[in-house]
């Protein structure tokens, strides 16, 4: 567990080794079950996880009361209800387990002291806060100008090996198609 924490944070080398280490001491392991909430809908965010195995989905209700998925979420990434983290109001969205997970959790109070004390967990949070917005970014764009054929290909390109664990009902979604439609891509993807 400690040792892919260490790998993830060895990407940052200004972030000296005994901050990581300090960070370690901070945060808990939680195990969720498959079908199991992260969050739900409602509730204030108060921590941030790193995802050490499996694959988490977050989605919102449409006004049908129809799930909509707007993102995959996997191993070695963080993940919380940002907006909810950020303001401190119920968020609206789920995340929700896909498969078992290992999720590294760590207190917003706890962040929110290393972040205002030291300047190289200000640097850090700077970092991951522009990598959010840009991967939001690409999402509304993917979402706005690309074909469903091209986002599922671009889920195939960037995460094959754990694609074949997600629903296909939740393919579906994210993409904003029916399973038929899907199942014609995915036909026309292994020709």
């Amino acid at each position: 567990m400690s040792d892919a924490i260490r790998n993830f944070f060895s990407q940052f080398p200004f972030l000296p080794t005994e901050q990581v280490e300090e960070l370690l001491t901070l945060g808990q392991m939680r195990s969720i079950e498959k079908d199991d909430f992260l969050i739900k809908e409602g509730m204030v965010c108060q921590e941030v996880g790193f995802i050490l195995s499996g694959i988490f989905r977050s989605f919102y209700y449409s006004r049908e009361a129809e799930e909509i998925t707007y993102c995959f979420t996997f191993p070695n990434s963080f993940i919380s209800a940002y907006s909810s983290y950020i303001t401190g109001n119920p968020t609206p969205e789920n995340i929700q387990a896909i498969t078992p997970a290992e999720v590294f959790m760590v207190p917003k109070v706890e962040l929110e002291r290393l972040i205002e004390s030291n300047i190289h967990w200000l640097a850090f949070a700077k970092k991951m806060a522009e990598a959010q917005y840009l991967e939001m970014e690409q999402r509304i764009f993917t979402l706005q100008k690309e074909k469903a054929e091209a986002k599922y290909q671009q889920l195939l390109t960037n995460q094959p090996e754990l694609l074949r664990h997600i629903p296909l009902h939740y393919i579906a979604s994210y993409l904003g198609i029916t399973q038929r439609h899907l199942s014609r891509i995915r036909k026309a993807t292994m020709n």
